[in-house]
């Protein structure tokens, strides 16, 4: 028998046997897989950890431990960064103390890359000394900037939101909601920072407090002369006895002009902003094009070509 009809068969003979193999399994019972789906296996303490993010395995805990540091000098410093975090909407649920041991955090890793950026890869003790101590300075700092950048960056997206979320809360009162119930359906219809720190704010007058304390807390974390203005129009209407839904409109109409006044200024700044990318990338490429040609003649002209 040729070789190639005896590897044939044997082939086929294996795929029949593994066919059969699969075939022949029993099959599992319908109520025995349905409750193996539903019945949660035991894990381990160390299965339950792997499958945290790495943020929380490893960042967050290098924090803590650094933050007992900060806890240290409870007062004045703390409140501060609290003040701060809580008009960024406290990122990464951190609070002053576990800001503290952000920054820690962050001037240990700028040294250690400036101590090998440094010593290692230059080799010259002195601007390893030089790095070292800026690399301090910019990993302490750092973290600053960026929180700065998280706050501007929030108030940015309260004021944008503003004229929308009072323009619901505006019908809303016309339709014979009161300023509690258009409040909620505000919340309910809408998600943002602003809607975030209402949702907040509500909470806080069904719990009983005041409702001017908790609009008052809203101006104060949201940072932005148009949300200020619109809590003290509310403030002030309902100490005078003012009709909500009059001042909401007048409001309204305010914001409209205010956001068109922000789009037209907007346009007004794009061709200045338009300038740098045309004098850094086009100019350059125009004069390569225009006085490519000329520059090359006058070379091969002054070397005799």
């Amino acid at each position: 028998m040729p070789p190639e009809i005896l590897i044939a068969i044997l082939a086929a003979g294996a795929v029949l046997l593994i066919t059969y193999g699969v075939a022949a399994r029993p099959s599992e019972d319908a109520v025995q897989a349905r409750l193996s789906q539903l019945v949660v296996q035991p894990r381990t303490i160390e299965e339950m950890e792997l499958q945290q993010p790495f943020y929380e395995r490893i960042v967050r805990p290098t924090i803590q431990r650094l933050a007992r540091a900060g806890r240290r000098q409870e007062g004045g410093m703390i409140q501060r960064i609290d003040a701060k975090l809580e008009k960024a909407g406290y990122p990464g649920g951190l609070r002053g103390a576990d800001w503290v041991g952000v920054k820690l955090l962050s001037l240990i890793v700028f040294v250690i890359v400036s101590f090998l950026l440094g010593f290692v890869l230059l080799g010259s003790p002195v601007v390893g000394l030089l790095l070292l101590v800026v690399g301090a300075m910019i990993g302490y700092i750092a973290p600053e900037f960026w929180l700065g950048k998280k706050i501007r960056a929030r108030s940015e997206g309260m004021v944008l939101q503003l004229p929308d979320a009072l323009d619901l809360l505006t019908i809303s009162v016309e339709a014979g909601l009161g300023f509690d119930a258009a409040l909620a359906k505000v919340v309910e219809k809408m998600e943002g920072p602003l809607v975030d720190e209402f949702r907040q704010a509500l909470a806080e007058v069904r719990m009983g407090r005041p409702r001017r304390d908790a609009l008052r807390d809203v101006a104060n974390r949201a940072d932005a002369q148009p949300v200020s203005n619109f809590v003290g129009a509310i403030i002030q209407a309902e100490q005078l006895g003012v009709p909500i839904a009059k001042v909401l409109q007048i409001q309204s109409n305010q914001l409209r002009i205010e956001r068109r006044q922000r789009a037209e200024e907007a346009a007004a700044k794009a061709p200045v902003k338009m300038l740098f990318p045309m004098v850094g990338c086009i100019f350059p490429t125009i004069f390569i094009v225009i006085l490519g040609p000329a520059v090359v003649t006058v070379m091969g002209g002054g070397t005799g070509l």
